[in-house]
């Protein structure tokens, strides 16, 4: 009831106020005012008020959102949960996968401080018959990647 009269206060003032525009010669704004007045009386008129205020002030409707919001947020939750614990799994699998070090040189420790590294021999006809070795290198850098 309340709202009702609030929204006709509000259309009479507005067409007043249309009327004084429409008096200075300004029909195009005063026509504007005019349309903008008669939504509130528009409103009520048609129950959307009553929908509205009965929407507000309603403590199960406020309920109703307070448990979408819930369920919303448990949703959220659920799937963060879910997308940390698929990391976890596939980081426990690969490293099951790998097994060792993938380059077995890169875990000993270093050399002391007294002793020289060993000199590489020299690359000559040697180095042809160790092509494998290249290989084996690519194949150890792609098993690291799960290729």
């Amino acid at each position: 009831m309340l709202t009702s009269t609030v929204c006709a206060v509000l259309s009479v003032a507005g067409l007043g106020v249309a009327a004084l525009t429409a008096f200075r010669r300004r029909f195009l704004a005063a026509t504007r005012i005019a349309a903008f007045a008669l939504i509130p009386a528009g409103l009520v008129m048609t129950g959307v008020i009553d929908w509205i205020t009965g929407l507000v002030l309603e403590p199960t409707v406020w309920a109703g959102f307070g448990l979408l919001a819930l369920s919303v947020l448990l949703f959220l939750v659920s799937r963060f949960a879910e997308r940390r614990s698929g990391r976890r799994k596939e980081r426990r699998a690969a490293a099951a996968q790998q097994g060792g070090a993938v380059a077995p040189g890169a875990s000993a420790p270093s050399l002391g401080a007294g002793r020289a590294p060993a000199r590489r021999p020299a690359a000559g006809p040697a180095r042809q018959s160790g092509g494998d070795e290249d290989f084996s290198d690519i194949e150890a850098i792609l098993k690291k990647h799960g290729i």
